[in-house]
């Protein structure tokens, strides 16, 4: 069957609005049905074409050879239905980058020594302190698999625990965790080395809440938005999903750059200076948290609306006819036969 000719009666047109994905083989005409496929409905005119079967495939107008076929407009619903999810994901990675930023920085003007208070001996590197969001990454990605997801199955009666969008979830709320924690660390960090008695350098390691609860909201959305992306994204789109996921993490670091940015416009640098203790930067962690907090809540409505893929959707194969494969009248008979087909198993459908 010509690919062209899916979304074509013989004299008129048709809509298949319900049909999830038209696999066109050599011998057989498979339709899936997909529970959400009237999302996006006008992507639909991009497979319907007004074509005259009783006519060769030559004499088609070349408006039915550059239609796209059901397969492509399905794909391309699927892809667009996680651009919300996906949207909502940028901005873990915008807290996620203040750990390897204004966390560094905060930690140079702050007491690194492991005896706090030692006036000499061995000070940990600033930059050394990521060590332990690497390390809380680790130990939450063991108790995630050792512990968590056990008791979630147990919980829910679902072999996997959690769902993928209720780990990425759960990342969004540690994210918005440690921005809060990250605003009291830095006023107290603050408050002490601008007292009038005289600047008071607290120890560095008030920093390790914060990057604990990132590495452990990361341990979660990680995880959460590849197995999302990749289980979501069309079978023959699985590396794009998975480069749909990479470029979240991207995004997330240009957000941050642009924050930083807008924010020194608008507060014409009161808050963010090269000097932390002449600066605010509580309140630009304040700003995250609350949009974090606006962003959490947008997830919630994106993830309550979804529908998750079938794993396994039912289909309906009809064998194709016509046994003269090398004639021209055997074709004509084959791309009838598949298109009866096709049209029989979108029956009772928008048509």
């Amino acid at each position: 069957m010509n690919a062209a000719s899916v979304g074509s009666l013989m004299t008129g047109r048709i809509r298949i609005a319900s049909v999830h994905r038209a696999v066109h083989r050599p011998d057989d005409v498979t339709i899936c049905v997909c529970p959400c496929a009237f999302v996006y409905v006008c992507l639909d005119k991009a497979a319907i074409v007004e074509a005259d079967l009783s006519e060769t495939a030559e004499k088609q107008p070349a408006s039915a050879a550059a239609a796209s076929t059901v397969t492509e407009v399905e794909e391309v619903k699927m892809v667009v239905k996680l651009l919300p999810i996906w949207s909502t994901c940028i901005l873990f990675w915008t807290v996620y980058s203040q750990m390897t930023t204004f966390s560094v920085e905060q930690a140079t003007r702050m007491d690194r020594h492991l005896r706090p208070g030692a006036a000499s001996g061995f000070a940990v590197p600033a930059g050394s302190l990521s060590v332990f969001l690497f390390l809380s990454i680790l130990l939450f990605t063991s108790l995630n698999e050792r512990l968590l997801v056990p008791l979630a199955a147990r919980l829910t009666g679902r072999p996997q625990g959690l769902t993928s969008l209720q780990r990425v979830g759960a990342g969004l709320a540690f994210s918005v965790a440690a921005m809060v924690v990250s605003a009291l660390v830095e006023k107290m960090r603050r408050d002490a080395a601008t007292a009038p008695g005289g600047s008071v350098a607290i120890s560095a390691f008030w920093l390790v809440p914060q990057f604990f609860l990132v590495g452990a909201g990361e341990a979660f959305a990680y995880v959460g938005q590849l197995e999302f992306f990749i289980r979501e994204a069309p079978e023959r789109m699985k590396s794009m999903s998975t480069g749909l996921f990479l470029v979240t993490l991207s995004m997330g670091f240009f957000l941050s750059s642009f924050l930083v940015f807008a924010v020194d416009g608008v507060t014409r640098g009161t808050w963010i200076r090269n000097n932390l203790d002449r600066g605010r930067l509580d309140l630009f962690y304040w700003m995250l948290a609350v949009l974090g907090v606006a962003n959490f809540a947008v997830f919630l409505v994106f993830a309550s609306r979804h529908q998750y893929k079938p794993s396994g959707m039912p289909a309906a194969v009809a064998p194709a006819g016509g046994g003269d494969s090398d004639g021209s009248a055997g074709a004509r008979e084959k791309e009838m036969d598949d298109f009866v087909a096709v049209k029989e198993a979108v029956e009772g459908m928008d048509v």
